[in-house]
């Protein structure tokens, strides 16, 4: 490196070392950003108010080493400015490092005594430090210089003089060798092979990569050139396909993850560029040992790695042959014998090519903007992206209880089921039955070598791809479904039918729905929930909602149009289709509005599916639910028969075969309206409307005498009488047109408008006529149940076709419907800059009486009404859709249910908004 530059890695706790007066808060203010400095003589301003008070100590190094450790924790460069020339001092600070898994680095400002003191002269807080002071701080600098690397330093710079610490003009900050962010994939992840090379062939042939053998120019040259596939390419932001879904080492830093920690180039692995062009493999360790051809599989691995079309992280397996290869002293137990007279007949080049390849391997890796980690035993969310011994070892060998099994074998940590990191983590080591998600993390290490089979997870696809072994090439110590049966014993999975989420997903904590909130959606940058809000939300969700497994999916909140200026109306289709086209939206899609419920349905083909799926035993074969989360039955028996009616529909229009599913979610109106309105209605809507036609003509016919004997004003006063007294008939028969009495299941219509979701897939993608057709088509199975939506695509380009539409609207209304609901084509249109209403209601004049009450359209009333605010709506609307989209996306691709739960509370804590609810 040149003099004026000093290499650093890119994630670190750089510790300056000198005497005061060295120039270390000159030199850090020079090299990093103000934030990235920890002063101690700031921290004892910030709790003594004197930069200088040295009694004061004590408490600004705990605050210091406070804000150290959260910089740390956040994965955050850290730079202690500070004298730390006593190994006392310094001692904390590498323990902090070794806490978060940072490299210690230390730079040692060595100035002459003399331009210290000439230093201190010149600054008035510091002339009282005597000649003796500096003197002690050089003496325990020299001290430290031959122990800096013993206390667990693993960079240190040691700049003598004056002229040596000026000339450092700049750092380089080394990006971590885990450190592949930028690679997006597309990936396909390859578990534990074990010396399989035919299954490992099979495999790759499956996913569409061709290997083929090639001359052989020099002893380096290995013989194989592998073709990947294409894969998807890029669009948007996340691109086609992609879903905005053993033996320990101990104390510092080994020596191999020393040397590879770091470097501004790839590593010695011999890594390729990634990209959406072509796939590429990512090898999770093990590759040899107890199977039939482990310098084949060795020879194959090395060369796509070489030629850039793979990636590889070391396994335990991997490491002992390493240790063997470098005249470590290793037992060869547990496969290693095999392998090593395998290695008998390979070439001493070869050889020393796969101790080249082993040594360069890292720990694992950090993909795709951090969504992505693979380690081969899988890694917490406190280590990825780190650096130290205790990173690699984790990586590699997990972590152990230090129980030993009735197989003599020692029981692993469980660190999946306590997992709540960010990351999707694919990992092997374990071998497993069936590769199965959990908590965001996957184990794809199913047994190849011991009879099973050797699986891939196609990312971002999160497919599973897996061939068969061939035979058995070496039993098991221990059962490939040793865990399976140890939780069905314990009575934790249920019928032995439960996934391994499910089994994790009995209980929610309650610090994930407390205080503030920021969601992360794909179609949102991030939605916040207020901490009163979310005190709300609680109170609703514990006392009256239904099982949180359940509730997939709660709808958001629909806006009305602007405000029409045309006479006598709120609301006009002319403002929604002015809305969506000046944000460029080409059709809109115009539904008749019901007169209902908005429920949403979850139904499985039978209780096994429920169980399946939703992990809810003994509950039937589904629910029907209010936006608030609320069981919307409250008659058991009429909850069983209308759930077992619809599934029975579905069953004749052969839905279940067409979707190939056994489950559905479906956003619906359940009329009538007064199902589950009845006391509103009894006691609100009839109660003013009996008042007012039981007083109105009483106060009317006094009215007439008075007009009749010519008193002041009384004229005025009988026509605003009068025109109240038509008001509330208007007012009672508007709302008796929703209401019809519900005694049996023959009573009650359902009309569903959305097929939300159905195994392993989401249909926010398909347009909204599609969605009509579809559940048109599932009406015919049982028009007694089922209602179809009316609907009309509307061009807006075309004025012919908004005219017509206008009109149907008019005709609806007039004919006392409700009105009809807006929405744009797409149910997420793309290419807009910004996210569009999802819909807009727009209601008919007599229906908004029911809204805004029997005198509405009376004068001064209309205008005053006119004055409302669509805004706050519309912004609430857009959050709960965003919300609504993310937690049915992320229950289809096997999120945790906290997760899931995460956005499905958001909804219901934003609808504690203040916003009118008359809008």
């Amino acid at each position: 490196m040149p003099q004026d530059t000093l290499k650093l890695p890119e994630l670190s706790l750089i510790v300056l070392i000198g005497s005061s007066g060295a120039g270390k808060s000159t030199f850090a203010r020079r090299l990093f950003k103000p934030t990235e400095i920890v002063s101690s003589d700031v921290c004892r301003g910030l709790v003594a108010d004197d930069e200088n008070d040295q009694s004061a100590s004590g408490d600004a190094f705990e605050l210091l080493h406070y804000l150290v450790a959260k910089r740390l924790k956040r994965g955050l460069l850290t730079v202690v400015d500070a004298t730390n020339v006593q190994a006392e001092s310094r001692k904390p600070l590498v323990a902090l490092a070794r806490q978060y898994h940072v490299l210690p680095v230390a730079i040692v400002l060595d100035v002459p005594d003399a331009v210290a003191h000439a230093r201190n002269a010149h600054r008035p807080d510091r002339r009282h430090l005597g000649p003796h002071v500096i003197a002690r701080h050089r003496q325990d600098l020299r001290r430290s210089l031959r122990n800096l690397r013993e206390e667990g330093f693993r960079h240190i710079f040691h700049l003598r003089g004056v002229e040596e610490v000026d000339a450092v003009q700049g750092i380089v900050r080394d990006r971590l060798y885990n450190n592949r962010q930028e690679e997006t994939g597309p990936f396909d992840i390859i578990g534990d092979v074990h010396g399989c090379y035919d299954e490992l062939l099979a495999l790759l042939g499956t996913l569409g990569y061709v290997v083929e053998d090639e001359p052989v120019v020099d002893a380096r040259d290995l013989g194989i050139r592998v073709t990947p596939p294409p894969g998807p390419l890029p669009s948007g932001r996340g691109g086609a396909g992609r879903k905005q879904i053993g033996d320990s080492i101990k104390g510092g830093v080994s020596g191999n993850e020393a040397s590879h920690l770091t470097s501004g180039s790839p590593s010695p692995g011999g890594e390729g560029a990634g990209g959406w062009g072509t796939r590429k493999v990512i090898f999770l360790g093990d590759l040899v040992d107890r199977g039939p051809a482990s310098p084949q599989v060795l020879r194959l691995v090395m060369s796509m790695v070489r030629s850039g079309a793979a990636l590889c992280v070391p396994g335990n397996h991997d490491s002992k042959l390493l240790r063997h290869l470098n005249g470590k002293k290793v037992t060869a137990n547990h496969g290693l014998a095999e392998t090593l007279a395998q290695l008998e007949s390979e070439s001493d080049s070869f050889k020393g090519q796969v101790r080249q390849f082993l040594d360069g391997l890292v720990s694992h890796y950090v993909l795709d903007g951090g969504k992505l980690v693979v380690a081969h035993a899988g890694l917490p969310a406190e280590m990825q992206g780190r650096g130290s011994g205790a990173v690699r070892a984790f990586a590699m060998y997990g972590e152990t209880t230090g129980e030993i099994d009735e197989f003599g074998l020692p029981i692993r940590y469980e660190w999946a089921r306590e997992y709540r990191g960010r990351a999707m983590v694919v990992f092997g080591h374990t071998p497993v039955p069936d590769a199965e998600w959990l908590n965001n993390t996957i184990d794809i290490d199913t047994g190849c070598v011991f009879g099973g089979r050797l699986t891939a997870l196609r990312y971002p696809e999160r497919e599973l791809v897996s061939v068969p072994a061939a035979r058995v090439y070496c039993e098991p110590a221990r059962p490939l479904n040793y865990r399976a049966a140890q939780l069905a014993a314990a009575g934790t999975a249920p019928g032995g039918d439960l996934s391994a989420q499910h089994q994790q997903d009995d209980v929610l904590d309650i610090r994930d729905v407390t205080g503030k909130q920021f969601i992360e959606t794909r179609l949102l940058r991030g939605v916040t929930v207020r901490e009163e809000n979310a005190v709300a939300a609680l109170e609703v969700m514990s006392r009256f909602a239904l099982h949180p497994k359940w509730l997939l999916y709660l709808p958001p909140t629909m806006s009305p149009t602007e405000t029409s200026e045309l006479p006598d109306l709120l609301e006009h289709p002319a403002e929604a289709f002015a809305y969506y086209h000046k944000l460029g939206v080409e059709r809109v899609v115009c539904e008749e509005k019901h007169m209902g419920s908005r429920v949403v349905v979850v139904l499985g083909q039978d209780e096994a599916a429920i169980q399946r799926h939703l992990g809810l035993t003994g509950e039937g074969i589904g629910k029907c639910y209010t936006r608030t989360g609320r069981n919307f039955f409250t008659d058991k028996d009429l909850e069983t028969a209308f759930l077992a009616r619809l599934r029975d529909a579905l069953t004749t229009a052969g839905f279940w075969e067409k979707f190939s599913t056994d489950w559905v979610c479906l956003d619906a109106e359940l009329l009538p309206w007064s199902a589950k309105a009845q006391e509103l209605v009894k006691n609100q809507y009839a109660a003013v409307a009996a008042a007012a036609t039981a007083a109105l003509p009483q106060v009317e016919a006094v009215l007439a005498e008075a007009a009749a004997r010519d008193l002041d004003g009384a004229d005025a006063l009988l026509a605003r009488t009068t025109a109240r007294r038509q008001a509330a008939a208007d007012y009672a028969d508007t709302y008796r047109r929703y209401c019809w009495p519900v005694h049996a299941l023959d009573d009650l219509k359902l009309a569903p408008f959305h097929l939300l979701a159905t195994e392993g897939k989401t249909y926010f993608d398909r347009d909204h006529a599609w969605h009509m057709e579809t559940l048109r088509s599932l009406a015919l199975a049982d028009p007694g149940l089922l209602r179809a939506t009316p609907y009309r695509v509307v061009p807006l380009g075309d004025p012919a076709e908004v005219e017509s539409a206008t009109q149907w609207w008019t005709d609806l209304t007039a004919a006392g419907g409700e009105g009809m609901v807006v929405k744009p084509y797409d149910f997420i249109p793309q290419g807009q800059k910004t996210l569009v209403q999802p819909a807009l209601k727009c209601r008919g004049r007599e229906y908004l009486r029911i809204i805004y009450g029997p005198d509405y359209l009376l004068p001064g009333n209309l205008e005053r009404l006119r004055q409302r605010n669509v805004k706050a709506k519309r912004n609430l609307a857009l959050r709960e859709f965003a919300l609504g989209v993310e937690g049915l996306e992320r229950f289809v691709a096997g999120q945790p249910l906290r997760r899931v739960h995460q956005c499905v509370f958001g909804v219901l804590a934003l609808e504690s908004e203040a916003v009118d609810p008359r809008l």
